[in-house]
């Protein structure tokens, strides 16, 4: 009876083992656990037999550099005051004799930078790119059954490659995936959708397989969001470039769009001689674009304005190693104040904000390059001062010829499949780098207010200027073309766009000529006159100030697709001096705190009734007000040492408190779009303004109010009804702490995040947003307090800590959970005073 029953349980184990593997003949496995890390050089360290015991134990996503802190020596403005140097990785693991047969390879993210890797001793490659996504083939060097060891060196010794902050490590995620030998490679599905309207689309697949070019059977099932079978079709593996071609047609398909960002699955099933041998999914997006030379941009066939923003890598306190959830956190922020795109700034992003763009319906401007074969200036104390010599801050113009190639196309395999993704930009800025262009442009226009006058876009005036000083070959233009063909090798069905700053040159010297749209970086007042002279050219906001003029340009131009502002978010680096380690010229700050521009611009991007307001002292303001003339501004410029056109970049200086001297004279800025606000001071009524008032010069209503003690309310109107309210209150100090949190549970998958945020009160009960208070949190076991943050560009104090100091009465713990469920709390302490309890869900 025993034996009986153990060839039963035997039966059925075999059965479903055989189940499993028809079923899951891929395997994908999170390998960001359990790395070994140490700074520094360590000879042999790459071998099988190196003791690394005393190196720290990390997971990955790490970032050493911002763990180790901001520091104000051997560091460097532009890249945040942050360290580099050389770090060393090693994760030891196994594989067991059942995968001897099988083809695996490690997949890595994102290594900053100039990666070597080994296994076993045996080094697999080296990728200088500290964005570039890769990976190696490890099949024929691991020890089946036994130990094998990964090992990574890191060089980041030039610390100051990059304009802004890069980080450094092993900062994205890394995986290990086993297959078939017969299988599909990294990147092998490619999804396109050529036809598309509301009632059918077709779907076409081009699927790669490698390890064997006859009887190679692929099968395509596509579901939608519900998980139901749409479509199904299957198509054998054409011996030439050992592809399976197919098309399917899903009808009346749910498409993809900004309020609708509807996804489909597609599984590939890969059969050789009958059996399954590898099975993939791929998400993609159904929808159609095009850029109008005209009329804009349009999405399904409706004429959209893009609504963009700027974004720079980093995720402030967590540094590069951000995960999923801090870009849906991030994403879901700038969605609630009517963003709808994203420019990567200025090189290729991680792969979990792209899918988050898919997912939350954000389109993309993907780009590869910052400078190409001449080097951006870099700055060592403030920005602008381009003092970093080249030992440390040689970067990827060394590497461009070499590399160029390999990294463009790399991105584009990779982010092939994204729905949000509607342009690949070769370029920001890069006539910065070859002098002949801002040379060209000084002769041409004299003495022109630069950014204020329109210049001639007459090539008759521009060609023999430019011809003479560069004996008619520009390197620069020969480049744009070979990236702009390197593109179209790889994807016909999107658009090679740059970020021109010389356009009127660019026009002459045929860069333009080199990309489909033209992106012009602050260069609004050349909308109307390149539009006259080039009207067959799309144009496109790619780079704006935060400022009221620049979307109003936009939305008056039919031609003008729309704007991306710099930034979105706070970023790191491109800052100083000390201790100014980022540039807070954003929507909003480091911590995702709602920066008072963020609010200017929810007005202008949101349709919902708005109204806001923010204070400054009137004799610290850049505008005043006089019976006779009314309001006008006087721009105040940086002071030095920083570049003094910074300001054009900045927001104007207010605050978020009405906390004065009394009778002290105090402009009141109100943001809104209503079509009235009518202001009160303790209840008494300053009158009402109409916002058409205001709106051919900053959409801003003002008002010169002697501050009183008390309650500042401004009420919005539209068609004379109450729309919205918004109210400043004098304050005492704070006399008690509130905690908050974004969401009141999470996954216990470790990897989720929530955001803790404080707040202090007085003793009315009233918010302090003028207080800088010190802040302790204890996060209870089954959770880690991974970084706190209040939000200041000053602020240089660690943050893989549990203290933080408030600024503008506010502050942020980024809570992760574990991999247990179960019950965390949260509590902090400003000195003796207590918090609430916060509990958190882990599931």
């Amino acid at each position: 009876m025993k034996v009986q029953m153990y060839m039963m349980l035997l039966l059925a184990f075999i059965i479903s083992s055989c189940s499993n593997s028809e079923t899951q003949p891929r395997s994908i496995e999170d390998f960001n656990f359990n790395w070994k890390f140490i700074k520094g050089e360590h000879s042999s360290a790459e071998t099988l037999s190196y003791n690394d015991t005393s190196w720290e134990d990390v997971r990955l996503p790490h970032d050493w550099s911002i763990l180790a802190g901001y520091q104000k020596e051997n560091t460097a403005a532009s890249t945040g005051f942050s360290e580099g140097g050389i770090g060393w990785y090693r994760k030891e693991f196994q594989v067991p004799k059942t995968d001897e047969g099988k083809a695996i390879w490690i997949e890595f993210d994102g290594i900053y930078n100039n990666a070597a890797v080994w296994i076993n001793g045996t080094k697999l490659g080296f990728r200088p790119n500290g964005y570039a996504s890769f990976s190696y083939d490890l099949t024929e060097h691991l020890n089946y059954g036994e130990n094998n060891v990964v090992a990574v060196r890191v060089d980041h010794t030039a610390y100051v490659d990059s304009r802004w902050y890069t980080g450094s490590g092993i900062y994205r995620d890394v995986r290990l995936v086993k297959t078939s030998k017969v299988h599909i490679p990294q990147w092998g599905v490619r999804v396109t959708t050529p036809n598309v309207d509301k009632s059918r689309a077709s779907v076409h697949f081009e699927s790669k397989v490698v390890g064997a070019n006859d009887n190679v059977e692929i099968e395509t099932q596509i579901l939608d969001g519900n998980g139901t079978q749409v479509a199904y079709g299957k198509t054998d593996v054409l011996a030439e470039g050992n592809k399976g071609i197919l098309t399917l047609n899903v009808e009346n398909p749910s498409l993809w769009g900004i309020q609708t960002p509807n996804l489909y699955t597609a599984i590939i099933s890969i059969k050789h001689n009958g059996a399954l041998v590898d099975k993939v999914t791929q998400e993609f997006g159904i929808r159609k674009f095009r850029f109008d030379s005209n009329k804009g941009f349009f999405l399904n066939g409706e004429n959209v304005k893009i609504k963009g923003v700027n974004l720079h890598h980093d995720a402030g306190a967590v540094g590069a190693a951000a995960n999923k959830a801090t870009w849906e956190y991030r994403i879901s922020k700038l969605k609630s104040i009517g963003v709808n795109a994203v420019r990567m700034a200025h090189n290729p992003h991680s792969p979990l904000l792209m899918e988050v763009c898919d997912e939350m319906g954000i389109l993309v401007m993907n780009e590869f390059f910052d400078e190409w074969h001449n080097p951006k200036a870099k700055s060592v104390n403030h920005l602008g001062d381009n003092a970093a010599g080249d030992a440390i801050s040689k970067g990827y113009s060394d590497i461009f010829f070499e590399w160029a190639e390999k990294d463009l196309k790399t991105l584009i395999q990779r982010d092939f499949n994204h729905p949000s993704v509607i342009m690949w930009s070769i370029g920001n800025e890069i006539e910065w780098t070859f002098p002949h262009y801002s040379k060209t442009y000084s002769e041409v226009e004299g003495e022109i207010k630069e950014y204020k006058d329109p210049p001639t876009y007459d090539l008759s005036k521009i060609k023999p200027v430019f011809d003479r000083l560069t004996g008619g070959v520009d390197s620069l233009s020969i480049v744009a073309h070979k990236l702009s063909k390197w593109v179209k090798e790889e994807d016909t069905t999107r658009p090679v766009v740059c970020g021109s700053v010389r356009p009127t040159i660019a026009f002459a010297s045929g860069y333009a000529d080199a990309v489909d749209v033209l992106g012009l970086n602050y260069r609004a007042i050349d909308y109307d006159v390149a539009h006259k002279a080039f009207p067959e050219k799309c144009l496109l906001g790619s780079e704006n100030w935060v400022a009221y003029s620049e979307w109003k340009a936009a939305l008056e131009r039919d031609f003008i697709p729309g704007i991306f502002v710099w930034t979105g978010f706070a970023y790191l680096g491109e800052a100083g001096p000390w201790p100014r380690k980022g540039l807070n010229i954003s929507l909003f700050d480091f911590a995702g705190f709602k920066n008072p521009r963020g609010h200017f611009f929810e007005c202008l991007w949101k349709e919902d009734p708005k109204v806001y307001m923010v204070t400054t002292p009137a004799s610290d303001s850049e505008f005043s007000f006089t019976e006779k003339e009314g309001w006008k501004f006087d721009i105040q410029y940086t002071p030095p040492p920083v570049w003094n056109k910074l300001r054009l970049w900045e927001w104007y200086k207010v605050n978020e408190h009405w906390n004065y001297d009394d009778n002290e004279p105090i402009v009141v800025q109100t943001y809104t779009n209503c079509e009235e606000a009518e202001l009160f001071l303790n209840g008494k009524s300053l009158g009402k303004q109409a916002l058409a008032d205001f709106k051919e010069e900053d959409n801003i209503i003002k008002w010169l109010v002697p501050h009183q003690k008390g309650e500042l309310k401004v009420i919005g109107y539209n068609n004379g009804k109450k729309a919205d309210e918004y109210t400043l209150l004098t304050t005492s100090k704070p006399t008690s702490i509130k905690l908050d949190i974004d969401k009141p549970s999470l996954k216990a998958n470790n990897y989720d995040i929530a955001h803790v945020y404080v707040t202090l009160y007085d003793e009315t009960g009233n918010k302090v947003t003028n207080a800088n208070e010190d802040i302790t949190f204890h996060v209870s076991e089954g959770a880690d307090l991974v970084a706190v943050d209040n939000g200041w560009e000053m602020n240089v104090n660690p943050h893989n800590t549990n203290k933080v100091q408030t600024h503008k009465g506010r502050a942020l713990a980024i809570i992760r959970s574990k991999g247990n469920p179960g019950t965390v709390t949260v509590t902090a302490k400003m000195g003796d005073i207590k918090s609430n309890v916060l509990s958190l869900s882990i599931e």
